[in-house]
């Protein structure tokens, strides 16, 4: 889609020459915006993260930062995509050096951002006003990480990351290691944050009850495959994939029953055609074929039965199979 700032046009990653994500395509618009790449651990999610930082090279396709392959960058060129294009890891603890103080690990990202040239207290001035913009006190400037709590560290993690004044944030898991009551802080830190500096965020998560909040685009992945795509509350509120089903149905819900799983979630996936067919509920002869995405109800589906599941989740009940 012409006007993207990043695009991963047909990429297929390998490790050790064995293929972990398959073809995957995703755009990424100009902020603010986000788009939410969700599935189970091992589904190839952070791959393909891994890949939009230049640190695996696809086997076929091509990352696209805007109209220039990523793999042909000059240094210089590498240098300034760095900057662009900044990540925000689940656990601040791994994150930060821990013999660095908040302001050094701060100053350490000025020196090679736009605002590279401060010095002295123009420098203190912008390093508070990173600590401000994600709302942590100055006090806080000399001490270490460990001396500071799970949910300050990752607020000094987005600090570090904004200090270069980027235009795309990878988010990966970026709540998963804080309690309930800081995650939904952070979340509306950084709800707040993309519209303040017209962020487009890529939302690495398993958990889809964070994804509305920042994302209007969800793509679903399953072993490494991109199975559904499309605007966040359709796919979320009306999913017409077995799989994106079976993630919905696992969301517990305010006095509700414990929810169930659709399929079984003990059996791996299949080596050939539609990846999710051993666990299908719903699965048929034709399943042993690979699907392509096809368009439907406004977004993209990788599953034959995709008419039948979509407005009609009951489908999925084992028990109502076949009647």
């Amino acid at each position: 889609m012409s006007g993207d700032v990043l695009r991963v046009d047909a990429v297929t990653l390998s490790y050790a020459k064995r293929a972990v994500v398959h073809d995957v395509s995703l755009s990424l618009p100009p902020g603010p915006t986000g788009v939410a790449l969700v599935g189970e651990s091992g589904s190839g999610k952070t791959t393909v993260a891994r890949a939009l930082l230049g640190m695996i090279a696809p086997t076929s396709g091509r990352v696209m930062f805007g109209e220039k392959d990523v793999s042909r960058f000059s240094r210089s060129e590498r240098a300034d995509y760095r900057r662009t294009v900044q990540p925000v890891f689940q656990d601040g603890t791994e994150a930060l050096d821990p013999r660095m103080s908040v302001g050094a690990a701060l100053s350490e990202a000025l020196s090679v951002s736009p605002d590279a040239q401060l010095r002295g207290a123009a420098k203190a001035n912008r390093i508070a006003e990173l600590l401000d913009d994600v709302g942590l006190s100055r006090s806080i400037v000399d001490r270490l990480p460990h001396q500071i709590s799970g949910g300050q560290r990752q607020r000094v993690c987005i600090a570090r990351a904004l200090a270069v004044r980027p235009r795309v944030l990878l988010l990966d898991e970026p709540t998963s290691a804080l309690d309930v009551t800081v995650q939904a802080k952070i979340l509306e830190l950084l709800r707040r944050l993309q519209q303040e500096h017209s962020l487009t965020y890529l939302l690495i998560t398993h958990n889809l009850a964070i994804v509305q909040a920042l994302c209007s685009y969800t793509a679903v992945m399953f072993a490494g495959r991109i199975v559904e795509q499309g605007p966040t509350t359709d796919v979320l509120m009306s999913p017409s994939h077995p799989y994106t089903a079976s993630l919905i149905a696992a969301l517990p819900r305010m006095g509700g029953q414990i929810p169930t799983a659709v399929g079984r979630a003990d059996v791996g996936f299949a080596e050939s055609g539609c990846s999710f067919r051993m666990r299908c509920p719903i699965a048929v002869d034709a399943c042993s074929a690979s699907p392509d995405l096809m368009p439907i109800a406004g977004r993209e589906v990788s599953c034959f039965r995709a008419s039948e599941v979509i407005g009609n989740p009951r489908i999925l009940n084992a028990q109502e199979v076949g009647s």
